[in-house]
Order: structure tokens, then sequence, then C-alpha cells
């Protein structure tokens, strides 16, 4: 049977390809695509900036939701008409390197990205990566529980309190994902952001914000937290400025937690880390807990996800899609209706 794919064909260019189904393997299940949305590392891709990984032409996509439409020989636990996302992760060989954690292991596969993602009308994946969505959770906000999944994890990892301040360097999707659990978990948060449009944004949400071209980051925090300084700092940014000034921020003892993504060394104030004895912890996606906490604090009502949605498009329109984020950088999440 024909269908629909996305294919990123390189130079900042997709294709809408009609192809067929693939085959079906042994434990793996069949989805109907409901909804895909776009991330920063498909953004990256797009810009050609992954060229060496992504195998061209190649359909990429990895924030998801779906329905079962059918079962590969040996799944269990399954049915049609389940609905699903999926925790776009296949561990491969485990190494001793891993220490056990498989979901960073040294033979890691992102789905999505190393193979075919999401980005088309059915897609087989292995059934391991599945995870039900409620009634109650549209399939739309279905496709924003892996990013969800992102905070989540940073969160559990930065080891966030009742009580304790939290900052975060950069009001993005994945910062602000992480403000919003992290306030969920008690803290009081506090988001430094530039972009004015998204500051608007967060503040309207009642976050603290501050925009650190125009105030003092460093004062700013000692006001909010009356000289303490912030229990858990997080770092999404990916910038320099960011780097530079996350190790002004956390009192004696206290964490930063490394989101973003650094793929060049940037220069880092290690006296800092002597002089007040702070913990500089390092966060990669997620374990299969953080998706069913996420999945369970989407499902509660009780974050703004539909507020963060800034545009829906059919999968037609996908390559205007990527345009509009880079022409929009105040946006937040973008989703490709399949």
């Amino acid at each position: 049977m024909k269908m629909n794919a996305l294919y990123y064909g390189g130079q900042r260019s997709f294709q809408i390809k009609e192809t067929e189904k693939s085959a079906l393997g042994k434990s793996e299940v069949r989805l109907k695509m409901a909804y895909v949305g776009v991330c920063g590392t498909d953004v990256h891709i797009y810009h050609g900036n992954m060229d060496t990984r992504v195998k061209i032409p190649q359909v990429i996509g990895h924030e998801v939701s779906g329905v079962v439409e059918e079962l590969g020989e040996g799944v269990i636990g399954w049915k049609i008409g389940d609905r699903v996302t999926v925790r776009p992760l296949h561990p491969g060989v485990e190494s001793p390197i891993d220490n056990g954690f498989k979901h960073i292991g040294q033979n890691l596969k992102f789905i999505g990205i190393d193979t075919p993602g999401g980005m088309q009308e059915y897609w087989n994946v292995p059934s391991f990566t599945l995870h039900h969505l409620p009634d109650n959770l549209s399939l739309k906000l279905g496709a924003m529980i892996e990013p969800l999944a992102v905070a989540c994890h940073d969160v559990r990892l930065g080891e966030v309190k009742s009580g304790e301040y939290a900052v975060v360097i950069g009001g993005g999707p994945i910062g602000l994902l992480i403000a919003l659990v992290a306030r969920q978990k008690g803290a009081n948060v506090l988001i430094s952001e530039v972009n004015k449009s998204r500051l608007a944004f967060i503040k309207s949400l009642g976050f603290e914000c501050v925009n650190p071209i125009e105030a003092d980051l460093v004062k700013s925090v000692a006001d909010f937290t009356k000289g303490a300084m912030a229990d858990v700092v997080f770092e999404v940014s990916g910038v320099q400025a960011g780097v530079s000034v996350m190790t002004d921020l956390p009192r004696v003892r206290g964490r930063i937690v490394m989101v973003a993504i650094h793929a060049e060394q940037k220069s880092v104030d290690l006296f800092r880390f002597f002089w007040r004895e702070i913990k500089l912890i390092g966060a990669r996606v997620y374990e299969p807990q953080d998706f069913e906490e996420a999945i369970e604090l989407a499902a509660s009502g009780n974050l703004p996800l539909e507020e963060m949605i800034t545009q829906v498009s059919p999968l037609s329109e996908a390559e205007d899609v990527f345009k509009t984020i880079d022409s929009n950088p105040a946006g937040m999440k973008y989703l490709l209706e399949i």
C-alpha cells in the first residue's frame, strides 16, 4: 500500500514522496501517525549541520503521537487502536562503558536521526519504545511528551526540591518546560531569556523573568533569592554567555545541570566550582520513568502545553514551517499534522 513520507534532501530542502509501507519486522509495531513536533535537532538537520550523521534522503522526526495500526510477530502488551507516543531510543548492544545506563549507551541509535523518523503516514518502530497515552490526553499534546520527558529527566537529575530556588538560562521550548516541571515540584523559578517576545509569553505564564542584556543576571538572582543565590541552575542557552554566567549563580554546594548541547569547547570558570563546592551534572535525553512522569503531568492538565503550541501545519507544508522557525525565533512549539 502506498503512503506519503517527508524526506530531508539536504541543503535546507524537504520533499513529499509517495512510497510503499515498510515491511513489519519481528517485535515491531506499525503506527498510523497523528502529529510530529519539530525539535531543535530537526532544525540542526535542516541547516545541514548533521549531514554526516543523517543518511540523505531520510525521514526525520521524533516528537510524535499516533495510533497502533498493526502488530508484528511476537508483540505482546499492545493492541490495534492503542494511542501511543514513542521513546525514540534504540540502545543496541550494551558496552561495559555504559555502566548499565542504556539510554545513553555507547551503541545507542536515536530513532528519527540515526534511523528513519516519524514524519510519514505510517511508521514502524520497536514495540519497546511505546508508551500509552491516556484517553483524556489529545494526540496533539501527545506529540509534546518527548520534549516534556527531557524536562522531567533534567529536573530529576537536578534533584529539584520544593522550596528551592531554580534558575533557567534560556527560555526556549526546553527551558520553559524545565521551568514548568520545576515549578510543579514546588521550586521558585527565575528564567533568563533575551528574546522579548518569548519573555512576554513566559511572564504571561506567571514566571519571574530577566533579560540579561538589559539587567545584571547575578544581581537579579541575588534579589530573587534574598541573597541566598540558586540551589540549582539549568544551562539551556547553548551559548558562551550562558556558560560564563552559570557559575556565578549557585549558592554553596549548589548544582548546575548542563542541558544545552555544546558541540565546541567553551570557557568555564572552574575556580567557582572549587570556591563554592558546586556540582556539575550532565543531562542527556531521558529514561522510561521520565516518559511516564511526562504523560502523567500532561494528562493532569496542570501545565499550559496547549498555549506552548505556536502553529500546527499539514505535513505538506513542512519546508515552510522550517523556514518560519528560522525567521521567527520567538515561537515555541511547531507541530506537523500527519
